[in-house]
Formats: C-alpha cells, sequence, structure tokens
C-alpha cells in the first residue's frame, strides 16, 4: 500500500463500502473466547449498540456476522473492518493530520497495536490478556478519522474505547482525553467487566494500552531490573555485592511479562520463566529477548545447575506451567535465591493465568464452556504453586510479589499465603522496594519516543539522558544517589541491549528534577535540529502519582488511605490543564478490575517555547502530586523530598504531618479503656 492510500485509507474512517470479509489468521496470537455472561435480551442489546457504528443498508449482514462473533468468541470485535495496511508506529510525516500533536497521537495508537508489541493485536488487545485499545475495529478506524481531521483548537473525547467526538476547545487543551471503565463503584466486579465489555460499552484500559503509552516490553524491562538488583542485594552476605550466580526464578513471557529474562541478563542473575503458551515463548525468543528455549524440566533442571555452578548470566525459558516448574525445584532442593510471578492474575478466569495439567488449548475451551470448573482449576493450581513456593522460601528464597494480584487471587483460592495479623506473608515488591526507595522520593517510569523513527534520533536522547543524570548526580543527596547510579548505568547501557520494540522508545526512572531538565535538553534539541522530529514524553502509570492501588503502587502507604483513589484522579485533573498533550484515567490494570484507579498523560514537545513552559509546569505537578500525598502519609523518605522540593520551587507549599509518638498514642487509648472498666464497676455497684 502506498502512502497515499494508506492516508486515504485513514480519512475515510468507516468506509461506506464494506471491506472483504476476513479469514480468522491462526499464526498470530488470539484472545481466548469469553464467556457466554450475556442474556438472550442482552445480545440484542449488544448487536444494536454494534451496528450503530454503521449505516442501515449494511445491517443486514453485518448482524449476522456479528452475531457469530459474538457466539464465538464472546465478544464482537468487527474482524472484517481490520485495515488491510500493515500495522506500526511509521514516522509522524507520514501521517494524514492538521496538527502535529495529533499525528504523534495516532502514531502511538499504531503502535500498541502492532503485532510485535501488542499480546492480540486483532482483538486490539496490547497486553495482560485484556488490556484493549479499542473494543472494536469500527472505533480505531473512527477515532483515526477524528486525529486526521483535528486542529489545535479541538479535543477528542473517547469513552473506553468509543470516540464520543471532537469538541471545541483551545490549543493549550490536551488533544485528547481518555476514559476507561469508569463504571459505578458497585458494579466493578470481574463479571460486570465481562457483561459490559460484551455490550461493547466498557472495556478494560490496563495502564497503557487503553491510553497509547505502551512502549513493549521495554516498558517494564527497566522496573524489573531495578527490582531485582535491588532484590538481589537483599540476599547479599557480608563482602559479596555480585549478583552472578544467583537464581531468579518466575512466570510468564507475554506483553509486559515478556520483560523478565531481559531483566534477568541485566541484573547479572541466571533466570528461568515459565511460560504456558508455546508462541509466546517463541516470540520472545525470536526477538533475542530470552537465550534458550526448554520444553522437558529433564533436560531443564540439569541445565540450571550447570548455569548457577558457572555463574553464568543466561536466561532460560520453561515452555510449560510455572507450577509443575516449582514443584519439581522443591522436590530437588534447588537453592532458589529470588522468586516472584507475573502472570496475568488481575485476570484470573478469562486467560490470565493457566491452570496446571491443562494446556493453553484446553485451558481456553474450559474458561469459556465451563467456568465454573475452569475457577476451580485455577484455585486448586495456585494452592499447589504457592505450597512449592514456602518449601524454597524455608530454605532461604526471597519471594516477592511482583504486583499482579498473585498474592491476592492465591488468598482467595485459600493457598497458605496469610501471616500474621491478617497481612501477606510475603511482601509486595512496592512495600520493599519501589516505594521507600523510589516512590518517595519521586522516582518513576519517565519515558520518551522519537517520532521519526529514527535510532539516531534515539541515540541523541539516551546521550542527552546520561548527561543529564550525570550532572546531578555530582551535587545529589545520598539518599538518592544510587537510584541515579542504576538509572545512569541503564542509560549507558540501553542501546546495547536492543532494547527496542516496536517504536524508537526508552525508559528510564528519574525524579521531578531528572525528567524536567531531560525534557528540557531534548526541547533544545529539537529546536536546533540534533532531534529531527518532534518527541512524545510520557510515563508508566506505574509511579509515584498516577495510580491509586492497595496492593501494588500505594501498598506502603500505611495511613489508611491506600483504599482511596484521590491521588490518581488529581494527577490527570492537574495534569490536562497543565500542558498534556492526553491525559487518561482508568478503572483497573495490574492488578485487576475493581482494584485499581489509573491516571496518565502523554505529552508531545515540538522545540517550541510553548512546550518549554509546558515541562516545567506540568512535569513538577505530575511528580510532586503524589510525593506530596505519600509525605502526609507519613512516609519519611517523601518528607524529605518535598521538604526539598519546596526549597527548590517558589509558590509550592505544601501541609507537612506531625509524627506522633506511638507510646503517647497507645497510652492514651489504655487510660481510656481503664477509665471505662471503672465507669462499668462503678455502674454495676
Amino acid at each position: 500500500m502506498t502512502r497515499e492510500e494508506f492516508q486515504n485509507d485513514i480519512r475515510a474512517g468507516i468506509p461506506d463500502r464494506l471491506p472483504a470479509a476476513k479469514p480468522y489468521d491462526r499464526q498470530i496470537n488470539h484472545a481466548p473466547k469469553r464467556k457466554d455472561i450475556l442474556s438472550d435480551e442482552e445480545k440484542v442489546l449488544a448487536l444494536k449498540n454494534a451496528l450503530r457504528y454503521f449505516p442501515v443498508k449494511h445491517h443486514a449482514v453485518l448482524a449476522k456476522e456479528f452475531a457469530e462473533e459474538l457466539r464465538k468468541y464472546g465478544r464482537i470485535y468487527m474482524y472484517r473492518l481490520r485495515p488491510d495496511y500493515e500495522m506500526y508506529a511509521r514516522p509522524i510525516g507520514e501521517y494524514p493530520a492538521r496538527c502535529r500533536q495529533a499525528a504523534a497521537i495516532m502514531l502511538m495508537i499504531q503502535n500498541n497495536l502492532d503485532p510485535k508489541v501488542a499480546q492480540h493485536p486483532h482483538e486490539l488487545i496490547t497486553y495482560g490478556g485484556n488490556g484493549a485499545v479499542f473494543q472494536n475495529w469500527a472505533q480505531y478506524r473512527l477515532a483515526m478519522q477524528y486525529l486526521s481531521e483535528m486542529t489545535d483548537r479541538q479535543t477528542l473525547v473517547m469513552y473506553s474505547g468509543h470516540p464520543l467526538g471532537l469538541f471545541p476547545s483551545h490549543p493549550d487543551a490536551p488533544r485528547v482525553v481518555v476514559t476507561n471503565g469508569m463504571v459505578i463503584p458497585n458494579y466493578s466486579k470481574p463479571d460486570d467487566w465481562e457483561r459490559l465489555n460484551a455490550l461493547g460499552v466498557s472495556q478494560y484500559g490496563q495502564m497503557t494500552a487503553g491510553s497509547y503509552m505502551y512502549i513493549g516490553p521495554q516498558g517494564i524491562v527497566h522496573g524489573t531490573t531495578i527490582t531485582v538488583m535491588n532484590a538481589a542485594r537483599k540476599r547479599f552476605t557480608v563482602g559479596r555485592t555480585d549478583t552472578r550466580g544467583m537464581l531468579f526464578v518466575s512466570s510468564g513471557l507475554g506483553g509486559m511479562s515478556g520483560a523478565q529474562p531481559k531483566a534477568g541478563n541485566i541484573s547479572g542473575v541466571v533466570s528461568v520463566i515459565a511460560e504456558v503458551n508455546p508462541k509466546a515463548a517463541q516470540k520472545r525468543y525470536e526477538q533475542g529477548w530470552v537465550d534458550e528455549l526448554h520444553e522437558a524440566l529433564d533436560e531443564l533442571i540439569p541445565r540450571i545447575r550447570q548455569a548457577v555452578k558457572a555463574k553464568e548470566v543466561v536466561s532460560l525459558a520453561y515452555v510449560g506451567n510455572v507450577v509443575d516448574l516449582w514443584e519439581r525445584l522443591a522436590a530437588e532442593e534447588i537453592a532458589v535465591d529470588l522468586g516472584s510471578d507475573q502472570t496475568s492474575l488481575h485476570n484470573p478466569w478469562a486467560g490470565g493465568y493457566y491452570p496446571v495439567g491443562l494446556s493453553c488449548e484446553a485451558s481456553n475451551k474450559m474458561m469459556a464452556e465451563e467456568p465454573g470448573r475452569f475457577r476451580e482449576c485455577v484455585q486448586e493450581s495456585l494452592r499447589r504453586q504457592v505450597d512449592a513456593i514456602n518449601k524454597l522460601t524455608a530454605k532461604g528464597m526471597y519471594f516477592f510479589d511482583y504486583g499482579n494480584a498473585f498474592l491476592l487471587e492465591a488468598s482467595r483460592a485459600g493457598a497458605a499465603v496469610m501471616g500474621e495479623g491478617g497481612r501477606f506473608r510475603y511482601p509486595s515488591y512496592v512495600q520493599d522496594i519501589m516505594g521507600p526507595m523510589f516512590f518517595d522520593y519521586g522516582f518513576g517510569p519517565f519515558r520518551w519516543v522519537c517520532t521519526s523513527g529514527l535510532p539516531e534520533d534515539l541515540e541523541t536522547t539516551d546521550s542527552l539522558a546520561a548527561e543529564v543524570l550525570e550532572e546531578i548526580r555530582k551535587t545529589a543527596p545520598g539518599d538518592i544517589r544510587g537510584q541515579l547510579d542504576d538509572n545512569i548505568h541503564w542509560i549507558r547501557e540501553a542501546g546495547r541491549n536492543r532494547l527496542v520494540v516496536g517504536s524508537q522508545a526508552r525508559i528510564l526512572y528519574a525524579d521531578c528534577e531528572g525528567r524536567t531538565k531531560i525534557a528540557e535538553a531534548f526541547n533544545r534539541a529539537i529546536a536546533d535540529g540534533r532531534i529531527t522530529a518532534p518527541v512524545v514524553l510520557g510515563r508508566d502509570h506505574h509511579d509515584v502519582s498516577g495510580t491509586d492501588s492497595p496492593y501494588r503502587e500505594t501498598s506502603n502507604i500505611y495511613d489508611g488511605s491506600c483504599l482511596t483513589a484521590d491521588m490518581a484522579v488529581q494527577n490527570v485533573i492537574g495534569d490536562s490543564f497543565r500542558g498534556a498533550t492526553w491525559v487518561s484515567i482508568h478503572n483497573g490494570g495490574g492488578v485487576g478490575w475493581g482494584e485499581v484507579v489509573n491516571g496518565g498523560f502523554g505529552m508531545v514537545i515540538d522545540g517550541s517555547e510553548e512546550s518549554d513552559r509546558h515541562i516545567r509546569e506540568m512535569l513538577l505537578w505530575d511528580v510532586n502530586n503524589g510525593i506530596a500525598r505519600r509525605s502526609w502519609a507519613r512516609n519519611e523518605g517523601a518528607v524529605e523530598a518535598i521538604r526539598r522540593e519546596m526549597d527548590r520551587t517558589p509558590g509550592l507549599r505544601v501541609t507537612l504531618p506531625s509524627f506522633a509518638d506511638e507510646d503517647v498514642v497507645r497510652n492514651a487509648l489504655n487510660d481510656q479503656a481503664a477509665s471505662k472498666v471503672l465507669r462499668d464497676d462503678e455502674r454495676y455497684k
């Protein structure tokens, strides 16, 4: 297809003449069939909802087709409308657009749907089993058409994948405002998502899928690398400062979890990652993200022993169920240093976790046809997995929950994961590592995409980011030097580690000062031509401010507010009037529908003075909103971080907490209890 044909296809939106029906491509990963949850009358409504995108003249043909999709897949994806052009992030100049910001958003959307990036590209699902960019291909076509027409005085409103329309606004307003899954709280259970999604009225946007900011598994490689490195440091004995020879075991190679073996290599450990889907494992192997594939445990176990003994830096994939792997490791008493899990247990009943003893195909069939039995199999599998993990932790393994709802779902299954005081026996990685060491100080997953598509531009941004961090490091306080050192090492090695999948993108963890100065350096380089096209700035929602999630991002908030979502909502509101190009707010993501609220943004910088102003104003708020909240929760690192920011930033005044003496509080309650006993005694006399 020529560039002109591609642009014409975008501008056409939903074509007046229906394209030919497309065969079901069995060569790519497809979403599992969703359960049959709608009543007969609700199925009528689902078809009516789907047909409203099309002229009445097409309804007779499409009604039958959509009814068949609903029967076979549990959803209406409108496969016929899938474009004929190749799906990938093109250079920004190839998109038909009336403003550069809109072209950049089109680039980001297509990157999220690139088959090299997306988990189930034909179902418009980027990662996590259900993290969707759109619900169907009509929504995609209509959104792209609107973006091609948009001026810098319009804003596109997106309701859970549905383009509500273009509305008049102004140049400083966001070009797109995205909401995903924002349902009434009483209707936020997993089956509510199944029903509303099948009706075509809501979707699960995950964290960066439905907000157009996913950059492939690189986006989590860095966070996983930092986590594994710091988890390994917890295992260091006196005099040991080297990770080589340590064994890290986890599961998941699809979507975001595919980052784990690459992170293991960068961290210098032996990593063994189980993946039950052979296609996902093969994909990561072909991309160079995992070194070896092993289908038999009899072959894998000796290889593990050999790699650990030789202190190799190597990643091994077990193409099979992780429960079998854990049980074999426990039976053979292999010393595992670090353990975790990265299956999509936020989505346990619809493809996020596959029970032991069943193949992918058998699991997919059972989850659709016998959902009750499938649930029982998943929970039995979780109980077995935890039993094996407990045996290995009893011998010294450090196990951490990676924020995928593993401990939460294991506890609901009756697995032995509870400790004293009703708490989980294993920590979330945020509680032990990311929260106190990174989030409290404002460090989080800052990322950018070079819209030129040129590797040379990405190399320039890498160099600029490293120079900025090295300059900050010279005068940095001691409590953040370790973070800076790890990130300087990361960005210096990023190109060599071949992390790009899809768009020319990069990620590193930086605080407010680092993000602002890096972005300003990019903006100057765009202005003087060292970077040839605009750059999209963003972050994972998995950050200091972007997410309220009591089992992950805010699991180290101990003042009782971990169940509130003011921070994420305020984050999006504040970003929207400080210069974000688009903003998004989601129910669900990472740990499950109804368990988290995520706020995100994207910002296109183009070398202008306006971009410079937006960088300073928006990034300050985007980071410090979360630090201020964490400070108020009495997190000591956050108190120090916000004090430093107030000293640095005129006009910033944050309410600081007083720290109550524990003995004073407990004595007051004890005195009150004693007084009540005396009053009761007097009354009964």
